[in-house]
């Protein structure tokens, strides 16, 4: 995040009194906010009206919907490791930032949610678009405030601003009252002192747990570091990098560690957990040593907590000192930032003699190597991702909806740098890849941003398409179509015997209890998404032959603008291997 300079004054407001919404944009403006994700409303009008004051300094998006907005924050904040910026009305747009609210908390994502709220002097009594947004995002929150006084707008937004990004990063909200936005504040005071009397943050680690630490890697025969979402938000992949390369010990990365070492570095086993690699798996099983650096022990990497890394010594390093011990005992936990442990570190380590271990993990890896059907009679989902991957050689920022298609990208495509892969993991929000793309792009207009989508997520948020092509946002979009939720259909198959529970999206009824659910897809598909996106002028291109898909990949990359790709998938393919909910990788399906 830009440094704030409190002194910094402009002509908007060195000579005159300002409203509270002024100030509130002109703190926005201090703090480096370049993009503001606005969906204007009643109890929002002043602040919006403060943007327009501010064309030359700050960016408003409007998004076509609230939450396309919170999720467009979101990827702008990923994307930058700055705080995201959403502003909605109160009420239902206030609402509607509200599974946002809760993905920016689960997955530590620095944003800053601005909503209006209705005039002091009615809150309470069940005034028009009245909702009483602090208690209802008082859980999914890392810290919120209701306005009481224009005063305090400076304060407030000083004080979000350090919240959303220092510590585990995570949503503040602010809730404006009407009227404290129209009063006048007669000398806006930027450089107020915070009033966070009970917020610490930890310090560097101890030269006593840096030892521990040094010394249960020299006794280890079997380490593994098991890496996650912490390591991207602290910035600390370069220093990831280092200490793998002077150690030696192999890495397994979370979904949210993805890109913290490259995909084809030998020393990465790329993605663990549920979907990921079985040779990861089976290292995570047999080591003697686990380095769990900015992680929190997620059911979907664990399987059965108690069968986890049973057999060796767990070191947890996490910002959070929640999280540590939470799941998983820490027989050396170190309270502090990942970084700031890595480079306390790194001058202390060398390699150890991991010989037959990395043959064992050579051997688990040419064992069990990730394939899928090598089938010409229809586009198989990994091969597209695959060939996107090849095509782009890792220069690209992706994200994604929530589904098979997300597992897939997480499995088959090749990371070369941190913050390129922004994902909903521990919400899972259907309808997060569009927007999040949108956000991206909106923070590096130049990078190629590509969003990997199934049909059931992209057409939950499918109206932002209308704001890339007015933004001039040249979001790529990659629709992995198979007509159903696809990831609940492998879940049907795999555990009740394929009866179809309402996942088919197509217009023809299923036949009740079919057993395996076994329908021919329609010769249209429905919806056609190739006719919508145009309809928002967006360019847009169907494939249903494998020997199409390389000439529309290079197609869709080349083109200046905003592009949908649509390309028609078996329903019947599953996201292997998988480790069932609450399993072990002893029950790890293959095929």
């Amino acid at each position: 995040m830009a440094a704030i300079d409190d002194r910094q004054t402009s002509p908007r407001t060195a000579s005159k009194p300002m409203t509270g919404a002024d100030v509130l944009v002109e703190s926005l403006a201090r703090h480096g906010v370049e993009v503001v994700f606005a969906y204007p409303g009643g109890a929002s009008m002043p602040m919006h009206q403060a943007l327009t004051r501010y064309r030359d300094r700050i960016r408003t998006i409007l998004p076509r919907h609230e939450q396309g907005g919170i999720f467009a924050a979101e990827g702008y904040a990923r994307a930058t490791g700055r705080p995201g910026v959403v502003m909605a009305t109160s009420g239902p747009g206030a609402l509607n930032l509200v599974t946002g609210l809760a993905d920016a908390k689960l997955d530590s994502v620095p944003l800053v949610a601005i909503t209006g709220q209705v005039p002091t002097h009615v809150i309470g009594t069940d005034a028009f678009q009245e909702t009483p947004m602090v208690e209802v995002s008082r859980a999914i929150t890392k810290h919120h405030y209701l306005v009481p006084h224009a005063r305090d707008i400076a304060r407030i937004v000083k004080e979000a601003f350090h919240l959303a990004s220092t510590g585990r990063p995570g949503p503040v909200l602010i809730d404006v009252p009407k009227d404290v936005q129209n009063t006048i504040v007669p000398n806006p005071d930027y450089s107020v002192a915070m009033d966070l009397p009970g917020y610490r943050l930890p310090g560097p680690p101890p030269e006593s747990k840096v030892a521990e630490v040094l010394a249960a890697i020299q006794a280890s025969r079997r380490p593994i570091i098991y890496c996650g979402g912490g390591v991207i938000a602290s910035d600390a992949a370069e220093e990831l990098r280092e200490f793998a390369n002077k150690t030696g010990i192999p890495v397994a990365m979370t979904v949210h560690g993805l890109g913290s070492v490259p995909s084809d570095h030998y020393l990465s086993l790329n993605m663990l957990g549920m979907h990921g690699t079985v040779y990861a798996n089976y290292a995570i099983n047999e080591a003697d040593l686990l380095l769990a650096f900015g992680v929190r022990f997620d059911d979907r990497v664990t399987g059965k907590l108690s069968e986890f890394a049973k057999h060796g010594k767990i070191v947890h390093v996490d910002i959070d000192a929640s999280e540590i011990n939470k799941n998983k005992f820490a027989h050396i936990p170190v309270h502090t930032d990942v970084r700031s442990f890595l480079r306390a570190i790194n001058p202390l380590v060398a390699a150890g003699d991991w010989r037959q271990w990395h043959q064992q993990v050579d051997e688990w890896r040419a064992g069990e190597p990730m394939t899928y059907d090598q089938r010409d009679d229809v586009i198989m989902p990994q091969y597209v991702i695959e060939q996107f991957s090849a095509l782009t050689q890792g220069e690209f920022i992706m994200t994604t909806g929530v589904g098979q298609h997300q597992m897939w990208a997480a499995q088959w495509t090749k990371f070369k740098h941190p913050r390129t892969w922004i994902t909903s993991g521990g919400l899972g929000s259907m309808g997060y890849g569009l927007p999040a793309a949108m956000g991206a792009q909106a923070a590096f207009p130049d990078a190629l941003v590509v969003d990997i989508d199934g049909d059931g997520s992209f057409v939950m948020n499918i109206q932002e398409l209308a704001t890339v092509y007015c933004e001039k946002l040249p979001v790529k979009v990659i629709v992995l179509n198979n007509q159903h939720l696809g990831m609940v259909v492998q879940w049907e198959d795999r555990f009740h015997q394929g009866n179809r529970a309402h996942t088919y999206l197509g217009p023809i009824d299923l036949p009740e209890a079919t057993g395996k659910g076994e329908t021919e897809l329609p010769e249209t598909l429905y919806p056609d998404f190739v006719t919508l996106a145009r309809g928002f002028g967006v360019a847009a291109r169907h494939v249903s032959k494998k020997s199409e898909v390389v000439d529309a990949l290079k197609e869709m990359i080349a083109h200046p603008g905003p592009y949908v790709l649509d390309v028609l998938v078996p329903y019947q393919e599953h996201v292997l291997p998988m480790i069932p909910a609450g399993m072990t990788v002893r029950e790890i399906i293959k095929s």
